[in-house]
């Protein structure tokens, strides 16, 4: 798939300004509850209302959906409001129903975009429709796999198309529902800047006092917009109720947040060094947890030689990481001064670990 600029072309379409917002609750439950939470949406930067049908869920015996019944409520909605609307879909039957009940925009779950079948299935049953199709990135972090599902709707002559970062499955423990892994769609965004970028926050964080964080950092590094999940009563809601927000929360979120909309070549200059600059503040975020990560293991090392009555420093060990180091250093365009420096701080910063561990009482 090259850069194209029809990637975009949906965007100009619809009328959408910067960011596209789309907003709604993670399960329609009842026609009161889609047309309310509609009405409480219509006037505010939300442009596009969402709401699950279908919802997979990890574990059996959870709230699974209304099913196709819930599309005639986002049908009326749309009909009430005049806004735009969209579900996910995970197989051609999905796919069928929300063509008949004219949903605007169809996303692909993080569950299908790991099956190359069932995105394949999808694609075939969207060949020849003038629908917009949203990618969420897969459950696991892997940059090939999300582009490929993107390739196989372009190659099913479905151009209008779009990918939602909504964070990735972690074994270990981190402050996110799904670790966001930055880095991952940025380099996506690099090599194709003109496939629109959505952030998930809600799926992210998992819970409601993040978001707007999550919000911020994406506005800074230049996406094109939100899918934020809102309800009337989140702490009620039937499905994910921690990562839910107001409808009036929403709105005030995006009175606070900081959205560029200047022009002109110190506009563009500062607008990218902006972006340049937050993907630093990410890279930055990442060493912290990589340290504090090293650090837990020194504490582990520490422990162990108190048990064992072995010293804390061992020189052999010590030479063979620096050695290593400052090799791996040079494949990546580091000096061997630079390496030096750094690894002999994060080592001192281990012996202190260890050092403390063994001598406590």
């Amino acid at each position: 798939m090259e850069n194209k600029k029809e990637l975009r072309s949906w965007l100009d379409a619809f009328g959408l300004n910067h960011p596209l917002v789309i907003a709604g609750p993670c399960s329609a439950e009842t026609e009161e509850q889609v047309l309310k939470i509609a009405h409480q949406l219509k006037d505010s930067d939300a442009t596009v209302l969402r709401a699950g049908i279908w919802k997979p869920r990890t574990r059996p015996g959870n709230f699974e959906g209304v099913g196709a019944l819930g599309l005639k409520w986002l049908q009326k909605a749309k009909e009430e409001t005049g806004m735009l609307i969209t579900t996910e879909v995970a197989n051609a039957n999905h796919v069928d129903l929300a063509l008949q009940h004219d949903v605007d925009i169809l996303w692909i779950g993080a569950r299908t975009t790991v099956s190359p079948f069932i995105v394949q299935e999808i694609a075939e049953a969207l060949k020849g429709t003038d629908k917009t199709v949203l990618v969420k990135n897969p459950v696991n972090p892997d940059l090939a796999l999300w582009l490929g599902a993107v390739e196989r709707f372009y190659t099913a002559n479905v151009k209008k198309l779009g990918v939602i970062h909504r964070g990735f499955s972690t074994y270990e423990k981190t402050r996110y529902r799904n670790n966001p892994e930055w880095q991952l769609p940025i380099d996506l965004q690099n090599r194709f800047p003109d496939l629109p970028l959505i952030l998930d926050p809600s799926h992210i964080a998992g819970r409601r006092d993040i978001i707007f964080d999550l919000c911020q950092t994406a506005l800074d590094l230049n996406y094109d917009g939100l899918m934020v999940e809102t309800h009337f009563d989140p702490d009620n809601a039937w499905s994910d109720a921690a990562q839910q927000i107001t409808p009036s929360t929403l709105i005030q979120f995006m009175d606070d947040l900081k959205i560029r909309k200047e022009t002109g070549e110190a506009a563009e200059f500062k607008n990218k060094i902006n972006t340049l600059r937050t993907q630093i503040d990410v890279i930055d975020h990442q060493l912290i947890e990589i340290l504090g990560k090293r650090m837990k293991v020194a504490d582990d090392i520490g422990s162990l030689k108190k048990v064992h009555n072995v010293a804390v420093l061992q020189t052999k060990r010590w030479n063979e990481i620096l050695g290593k180091m400052i090799l791996q250093g040079e494949e990546k365009n580091l000096s061997e001064e630079f390496i030096l420096r750094v690894f002999k701080a994060v080592h001192q910063e281990s012996i202190n670990h260890q050092e403390k561990i063994i001598n406590a009482n």
